[in-house]
């Protein structure tokens, strides 16, 4: 026999509340509170890296005046002195002007390989193979390896330092440009597409844009690699191509034993790092990338 159903159950709608007015709290006065002097100077980032300088430079001083040995390391005023003398008798000027034009000569073709190397990896899968497979290969063998082949090869002149450059920044420039290319989002090359570009002015003004973080990130990279490779060869046969650059001058002082122009030769190399990292790359950096929101 079925359950008879019970009596229904009474809804009771809930007792309305007494409508009110909240009064917000007052809002407090902001007032443009000025930083403080050493707040500004916190947040200049020249100034941190000067300070910091200063530090470093503070404890070179005070090592070599404990150490009292200018033959293992001399005091920053000795090296200065010693540099200052360099530069007015245009020793290290005539030097530096030798290794910055073998420089310039090897990094601008490196770059070039680099750029025909990615544009056929971005363009087709047996170039993106036999970069990988090249690169593979070629980027970890030291520069420094080549320079008895780089010798036997090219002689004694400029082409066998060169080669050993072209090396030092075809690869690392290679691998981080093409890395920044295979990172695009598939939307950005879709939109790029779709403008019916021909295949340079896609390459030009979709994958170089795109990826040049990367790109700049390769030629530092680059740059650093082919900086240290040029004092190396120079010490082993700088003068012997008629050059005669910083690596050479570095070497020529060490067997004199004038160990304070050697250490003012070594500063010049870090000064000149300096120069290009925080001038030329970073001005390439504020009209670029971070002009175009792509790096904080």
């Amino acid at each position: 026999m079925p359950d008879r159903p019970g009596p229904a159950t009474p809804v009771v709608s809930p007792e309305a509340r007494p409508e009110y007015v909240r009064t917000p709290a007052p809002v407090a006065t902001l007032t443009e509170q000025p930083l403080g002097v050493w707040r500004r100077v916190w947040d200049n980032g020249v100034l941190r890296k000067l300070v910091i300088l200063m530090l470093l430079l503070a404890g070179w001083e005070g090592y070599a005046r404990w150490l009292a040995n200018p033959l293992l390391v001399p005091t920053f005023v000795e090296t200065a002195a010693a540099l200052w003398s360099g530069v007015v008798s245009g020793q290290i000027p005539g030097a530096a002007a030798s290794t910055l034009g073998l420089l310039v000569q090897g990094y601008a073709l490196g770059l070039l390989l680099a750029g025909v190397l990615t544009a056929l990896a971005a363009s087709s899968r047996l170039g993106a193979d036999l970069l990988e497979t090249l690169t593979s290969m070629f980027n970890p063998l030291p520069s420094v390896a080549l320079l008895p082949l780089a010798l036997i090869w090219f002689g004694l002149g400029d082409g066998g330092i060169i080669f050993v450059l072209v090396h030092a920044v075809l690869w690392s420039v290679a691998l981080n440009t093409f890395g920044g290319v295979r990172s695009l989002s598939p939307t950005l090359r879709m939109v790029g597409q779709n403008y019916g570009l021909s295949k340079i002015g896609y390459i030009v003004r979709v994958l170089v844009p795109g990826a040049f973080p990367s790109i700049l990130t390769g030629a530092k990279v680059g740059w650093a690699f082919a900086w240290r490779t040029l004092i190396a060869a120079e010490l082993v046969f700088g003068v012997s191509s008629g050059s005669g650059g910083l690596g050479w001058y570095i070497y020529e002082q060490k067997n004199l034993l004038r160990i304070p122009q050697v250490f003012a030769g070594l500063l010049t190399v870090t000064l000149f790092g300096l120069l290009v990292e925080h001038v030329i790359f970073r001005a390439i950096e504020q009209r670029t990338v971070r002009r175009w929101g792509m790096q904080a």
